[in-house]
């Protein structure tokens, strides 16, 4: 049955197999979810896992030329998600403890990529070029599955707060760390062996003015969605104009996060308007969806299962393995350092770096351009490294995905930043006045009660539509009496 899909969907002229194709993305990225929610699997791993079983190395049901002409879809996906990374770099939250969350994410994102690093080239003597660009992608943490998580739990609190903030500079840190090391790695492979100040400051400039032209977009994005705008068309809006910056970055062929990050932030901060990352949130799935199953489905298994060539004779999957190892120790000891000399509370110093764990989205999309580097200088070598870097980072972001969300809710649980039981949730005395305690029944009495001040006053919306019901009920009370005055007259 399966080669008589094969064999229909690959004799489909380009159009109808590109159709088919997605659909079959589609649900087997669904029906694998399905699966994981029964494993506990977190839904990016599941994506991962569907696209290499439909992938060319297991069920073989997605032709090359699709998985290639939808080359488009990272750039895309990697801009929602760092547009909606923007909504976390409120100025005003910012200001309060900015200084020690910068020192937190420093330490841990540095050490990272350095343990990495010595890992790949003192300890498995691989590339130098191919060590660098692995170090930098050491220290991205993934928002993705964070934010999940948080949501999932409804965590909240302190710890919370300084989570988000760190993973979000995160991003930023290794955006500006890749674009150098990239910059290093092209120069060492290409054989010119000589680069100057120019060639470190040439990514960090192009990046700055990426953000900058973000920023402005951010602004533009104020301009065209007043008020008075209905919700369809600002979904409309915002994805066009999320639509025309990649078109622009991909033109210049510079990675699109940090301009979509910045162009989050302003528009965060000059509107407060946080519905639409909410819209978007809803809108920006399938998307996703479609980016990690067809990085599933782009997996060379042969690569994953073979050694990296002239850089190393250890197989690609124990050096993700590996990487993964030495990249969780690193993040760990570095946010212990960093929250012990910025004199954060024992909480967040003690299990910040459980949290920091996870590592998926960004870092595929950035191993993705690095893969687009390295296919571009056309050697031999360039297309090793690039099928190896890439199926590296897959596997790790398997791996990754698998413990990081438990050891993120794991961190949320013990810094107390939620529980499950209602004790915790409020607090109320125990004891009457005389020091009699209260019988439980009157304890949870009591803690319904307070529960229900905290909740917020009922919204304009509530109110209106309450208001509606009850004009409804009172016309359907009068339809009735008179209907029941004309049946007793004409008795």
């Amino acid at each position: 049955m399966l080669s008589a899909i094969h064999n229909s969907l690959f004799g489909l002229t380009t159009i109808p197999s590109t159709i088919v194709s997605v659909a079959i993305m589609v649900f087997a990225g669904f029906l694998m979810t399905r699966l994981g929610k029964l494993l506990r699997l977190p839904n990016v791993s599941a994506y991962i896992i569907a696209g290499i079983l439909i992938g060319p190395f297991v069920l073989d049901l997605i032709p090359d030329t699709v998985i290639d002409g939808m080359g488009f879809i990272p750039d895309l996906a990697l801009a929602f998600i760092a547009f909606s990374t923007g909504e976390f770099f409120r100025f005003s939250v910012l200001k309060k403890s900015g200084a020690k969350t910068v020192i937190i994410m420093l330490m841990e994102a540095t050490l990272a990529s350095v343990l990495v690093f010595v890992l790949a080239r003192a300890i498995l003597h691989l590339n130098i070029a191919f060590s660098i660009v692995l170090a930098s992608l050491a220290s991205v943490s993934s928002l993705t599955s964070t934010m999940m998580t948080i949501r999932q739990t409804g965590a909240k609190g302190e710890f919370v707060t300084n989570l988000l903030q760190v993973v979000a500079l995160d991003n930023i840190f290794s955006l500006f760390a890749y674009g150098i090391a990239i910059s290093v790695a092209m120069t060492i492979v290409t054989g010119t062996n000589s680069f100057n100040a120019w060639d470190i400051a040439r990514p960090i400039l192009i990046n700055l003015a990426v953000m900058l032209v973000g920023c402005l977009f951010g602004v533009l994005m104020k301009i065209m969605m007043p008020k008075k705008r209905s919700t369809d068309n600002r979904l409309i809006i915002s994805v066009g104009i999320l639509f025309a910056f990649c078109s622009i970055c991909s033109i210049i062929n510079v990675s699109p996060l940090l301009g979509c990050m910045a162009m989050g932030t302003v528009y965060i901060n000059i509107t407060d308007d946080d519905k639409l990352f909410k819209q978007l949130n809803y809108f920006s799935p399938p998307l996703l969806l479609l980016y990690f199953v067809r990085s599933g489905a782009s997996l060379n298994m042969k690569v994953l299962f073979g050694k990296v060539g002239a850089f190393g004779a250890t197989p690609i999957v124990v050096i993700g393995i590996l990487y993964l190892v030495f990249r969780v120790c690193g993040k760990y000891l570095g946010a212990f350092l960093g929250s012990l000399a910025s004199r954060r509370s024992p909480k967040v110093r003690n299990y910040l770096g459980m949290a920091l764990i996870p590592q998926s989205s960004v870092a595929i999309g950035l191993a993705t351009l690095a893969q687009r580097s390295f296919e571009s200088i056309g050697t031999e070598e360039g297309f090793i490294m690039a099928d190896a870097l890439l199926a590296m980072v897959l596997a790790a972001s398997v791996l990754h995905e698998l413990i990081g969300p438990s050891t993120a809710k794991a961190a949320l649980y013990l810094s107390g930043s939620y529980s499950d039981k209602l004790e915790d949730l409020v607090q109320v005395d125990e004891k009457t006045p005389d020091g009699i305690p209260k019988p439980p029944v009157e304890l949870l009495i009591e803690r319904i009660h307070a529960i229900q001040q905290t909740l917020p006053p009922p919204t304009l919306a509530a109110e209106n539509e309450k208001a509606f019901t009850e004009a409804a009920e009172e016309h359907h009370e009068a339809i009735f009496q008179r209907r029941q005055r004309r049946h007793w007259s004409r008795r």
